[in-house]
């Protein structure tokens, strides 16, 4: 058997003046102080909803941000978690695991360890410093950051909602040309709409501005690998496949709330209503996650905003909706593991009955950048390495991942692609400007 080549190195704050290095020193500090000043904001409300014992809470947890923010910047070592929640555990094996490989290298560290490691590490502990103090423990302090970017983001909601509505009336009549078509720009809604993401812009407002369907046609030439292809006859073959007794399956794994989730849940729709797929499965965070990821909280909040809305095809969109999860052919989930800072290659021994659950799926459609990173592991690939390698035997379905780029990990390109790129735009794979359509069948 051929040997089996070895894994690159992970993305890392110790290679100064990369990406990860200039997210680690000022990306995620900046991310601190602002969770660190909502709750300053928030004091009055806690104190109205639970007296002294709110406001006493609200100074522990700024302490312990405070506290976390400086171990940060000094690059201290990474610490176990000290909380009872149900993934402590795991967490302090995977530090464990990551003291294993430095090889005596000296403790893990801010700077020092990967990248992924470390950003997904912080998460965890903002979420520890609220969980541990109740009665504040429940407070999302992303909140108010993913119902902005949702209000900000109104007029195109409105275009997307009305655009989607008026394709409902004569979806029946369309030709499977045309419901092709559909699909291709129903794919680059969501796949553009992950511009939308508030860790990438350390919370500044990066809400969708302008009608999301006027520009698709320009945007072609960015999309760096396009396999809208492949979904196409996937899911067609599928239909063609599957008997009555057998439903087509697909799932997406989803990212950020605001206008990303709108069209995720635009282009749910469309794949019920087209007759493409019968079920649709939507995979959340069970935690505050990079800012702006979509909790459940999130997920009801957005279907319900848009039933109350006072524009008609919003409310329709956000009333049909609610249907379909109550009718049981779109379902929710949150799994513990989204928000672990393993790579998904770890998935089936970390997680076997996520991975059993996937297994089930005809297509599984991974949206934003922080799934691909840990789909190809957050690793310093050659650009033209195939998809396929870079998954390192993830296979549980035929998946795809819709991802503007947003961090310097990218495979599956031509040869000189890349390269080209990279001559006349230094930032091409930091900017959130390209995107993939990248495609893997499984086995």
């Amino acid at each position: 058997m051929a040997a089996v080549a070895a894994l690159p190195v992970s993305l890392s704050g110790r290679f100064k003046g990369s990406f990860a290095y200039f997210t680690v020193k000022d990306r995620l500090p900046q991310i601190l102080t602002r969770v660190i000043d909502t709750l300053h904001r928030h004091k009055n409300e806690f104190f109205e909803e639970h007296g002294e014992k709110g406001v006493e809470a609200e100074k522990r947890a700024i302490s312990f941000l405070s506290k976390l923010r400086n171990e940060l910047q000094t690059d201290k070592p990474v610490t176990p978690l000290e909380d009872e929640l149900p993934d402590a555990a795991l967490w302090n094996q995977y530090l464990d695991y990551q003291r294993n490989l430095s090889n005596g290298n000296g403790e893990p560290s801010w700077f020092q360890s990967p990248w992924l490691y470390v950003e997904c590490y912080l998460y965890r502990r903002i979420h520890a410093a609220l969980a541990q103090n109740p009665p504040i423990d429940n407070f999302d302090v992303f909140k108010e950051g993913k119902a902005q970017n949702f209000f900000e983001s109104q007029e195109a909601v409105i275009a997307l909602c009305t655009y989607f509505q008026e394709l409902l009336k004569n979806i029946k009549d369309l030709e499977e040309k045309q419901l092709q078509e559909e699909l291709f720009k129903l794919l680059q809604v969501s796949l553009w709409g992950n511009k939308c993401d508030l860790s990438f812009s350390a919370g500044e407002d990066s809400s969708q501005k302008s009608s999301p369907l006027q520009s698709l046609e320009n945007m072609i030439p960015y999309i760096l690998v396009n396999d809208m292809e492949n979904l196409w006859s996937l899911l067609v073959n599928s239909k063609k496949r599957n008997t009555e007794k057998s439903n087509v399956r697909v799932d997406i794994i989803l990212d950020n709330a605001g206008f990303e989730l709108v069209s995720d849940l635009v282009l749910a729709d469309f794949l019920l209503s087209s007759k493409l797929a019968d079920e649709v499965h939507f995979h959340g965070k069970s935690i505050p996650w990079y800012v702006s990821d979509t909790t459940k909280h999130d997920f009801n909040w957005t279907i319900k905003q848009l039933q109350s809305a006072n524009h008609m095809w919003m409310s329709r969109c956000g009333i049909n909706w609610e249907g379909n999860l109550k009718k049981g052919v779109w379902v929710y989930r949150d799994h513990m593991f989204w928000t672990l800072p393993h790579d998904f290659s770890s998935m089936a021994e970390v997680a076997p009955d996520l991975y059993a659950d996937l297994q089930k799926s005809n297509l599984l459609l991974f949206k934003g950048d922080l799934n691909y990173r840990k789909l190809t592991g957050d690793r310093k690939w050659e650009y033209t390495v195939p998809f396929h390698q870079a998954l390192n035997k993830f296979h549980p379905a035929p998946l795809c991942s819709l991802r503007t780029l947003k961090s310097d990990t990218q495979v599956g390109l031509k040869p000189g692609q890349g390269e080209q790129i990279q001559a006349s735009e230094p930032e091409w794979m930091v900017s959130g400007k390209y995107g993939v359509v990248q495609f893997d069948a499984a086995l």
